[in-house]
């Protein structure tokens, strides 16, 4: 139990022998049946293959993370760490405080090694005494048996743990994933400390650790057919979540707070239709559009103005879509609305059209940008004298980035912004090669208070986000089935609408 709440805990507790031993009795059995191997578990063995490869004869500790105190009584729910869920195919609320240990062999290669606290049994004060944990207050766990039949790892008790990190630690590089859990990383720092001070050497732990980091980040950049059929469903589960958003505009428009009506509306179904969404959603409305990071959703929805929707739907397996469509809300775009629209979906066909093995990442956003800076300068809004050329020179220019701020395109899979971690040579500057599934995200945004910016321009965010494969030969459009054109959308909304 957390030190918070050991200071916050209140409720009654079993404190007489003899309730002890009656709440433990009186329980139909357990099912024997073992849990079927998860379709995830060769591919992530094949993942553990290739970081045993890059790291012979090395211990490596993947923790899964642990449960984080919400309002002193409870706990948020858990998520596992991005490198743990990779490398074991768990996914969900699977399974907190577990700690992934790829343990070398004398042979060569690692046995996968899942400590994790098991099944308590409910003749075990943990059933019903145990709040945070036991089976009565939070559902049953699986056995180390249930574990190894499901996923192919071998498991052992989470208490075992601390005596497996240590051992041998002057004898074996130890490395792991800081992030994921302090504790853990405090544990192993612990045993290579007592190891450096028996050899009388300095150990660099950090350097160490954020090369494990970056390979496993890296590791995710290319996504294999199961992660692929993953991010299909999140594409499909995110497009029924955007119809059901169109579908209710008229309410978003007359309850009241229409912001937050999107998002729940939004949040049900990818509730419904996965396990959550996999990002806080932006239900952005008017010139809140132009907020890039508008979370808060509080604003009206109003007739005449645009709704820009950026949101996805997280999957059980934790892979996410990351799709934006801006939107009018009355069905029709203005003028003024379809002028900006038509430039960010031409940018956006540029960018797309970028997408392809032998390119680099950074052509996606060279190749959109220049679309933008070249609408801007015809609308007159570059200063005088700047062309398009002078406004893309990266040392001198930029002026475009008044209207478009930020980059057109980032990785996609477990993470919204997936592979964060990889070097700028594996991420910024690397080519394109099949398997990777990057976002393409081009946007022009009009503050209201913007005096540079035509008046019938103002206040007014428009960004269109489609999620992209790269394939053998060029590339997929995997939400290709939600409309994009401004002809499109209008013909969407009214399809909708009147069904």
């Amino acid at each position: 139990m957390s030190e918070e709440q050991q200071q916050s805990e209140n409720r009654a507790r079993p404190t007489t022998d003899e309730f002890r031993e009656f709440v433990k009795s009186g329980w139909a059995a357990r099912s024997s049946t073992s849990p079927e191997r998860a379709e995830v578990a060769a591919y992530a063995e094949r993942r553990r293959d290739a970081v045993s490869d890059r790291f012979p004869g090395e211990r490596l500790v993947v923790p899964a993370g642990g449960l984080k105190v919400r309002s002193n009584d409870c706990d948020y729910v858990f998520r596992p760490h991005s490198a743990f869920a990779h490398l074991t195919g768990f996914g969900s609320d699977q399974e907190p405080d577990a700690v992934l240990v790829l343990e070398p062999r004398a042979e060569g290669g690692h046995d996968a090694v899942l400590f994790f606290r098991p099944w308590g049994g409910r003749d075990s004060d943990e059933f019903f005494g145990d709040t945070r944990y036991g089976e009565f207050w939070v559902g049953p766990r699986p056995s180390l048996e249930d574990i190894e039949a499901e996923f192919g790892l071998v498991a052992r008790h989470i208490d075992e743990f601390a005596d497996a990190v240590g051992k041998d630690a002057g004898q074996v590089t130890v490395r792991v994933v800081r992030d994921a859990d302090r504790d853990v990383a405090g544990q192993v720092d612990a045993a290579r400390s007592i190891a450096a001070a028996e050899a009388e050497t300095s150990t660099a732990a950090t350097d160490l650790d954020d090369e494990l980091a970056a390979f496993l980040s890296s590791l995710r950049l290319v996504k294999d057919e199961w992660e692929i059929d993953q991010m299909r469903q999140a594409v499909a589960a995110t497009h029924t979540g955007f119809e059901k958003v169109i579908a209710g505009l008229r309410d978003a428009v007359s309850n009241g707070r229409g912001e937050r009506w999107v998002e729940g509306v939004f949040g049900l179904h990818a509730r419904h239709e996965g396990n959550g969404i996999g990002y806080d959603s932006i239900c952005a409305s008017g010139d809140h559009a132009t907020t890039l990071h508008w979370i808060r959703n509080t604003g009206e929805v109003r007739e005449g103005e645009l709704l820009l929707l950026d949101a996805g739907v997280e999957v059980e397996s934790l892979f996410t879509a990351d799709i934006t469509r801006t939107l009018p809300v009355d069905g029709i775009f203005t003028e003024a609305q379809r002028t900006i629209y038509d430039a960010v979906y031409a940018a956006q066909q540029a960018g797309i059209a970028a997408v392809r093995p032998g390119a680099r990442f950074s052509d996606i956003h060279d190749a959109a940008i220049r679309v933008i800076a070249e609408h801007l300068h015809a609308w007159g809004l570059l200063p005088e004298g700047v062309d398009v050329e002078a406004t893309l020179d990266k040392e001198h220019g930029q002026y475009h980035r008044r209207w478009m701020v930020h980059g057109t395109s980032h990785h996609l899979g477990i993470d919204v912004h997936d592979c964060a971690l990889a070097t700028r040579a594996d991420y910024m500057d690397a080519e394109l090669v099949p398997g990777m599934i990057l976002t393409v995200e081009p946007g022009l945004y009009f503050k209201a208070e913007d005096d540079l910016a035509p008046e019938a321009f103002r206040g007014t965010g428009v960004r269109i986000e489609d999620d992209v494969l790269v394939t053998a030969d060029g590339h997929e459009n995997l939400s290709a089935a939600m409309p994009r054109s401004s002809d499109e959308v209008e013909a969407w909304l009214a399809g909708i609408r009147r069904g």
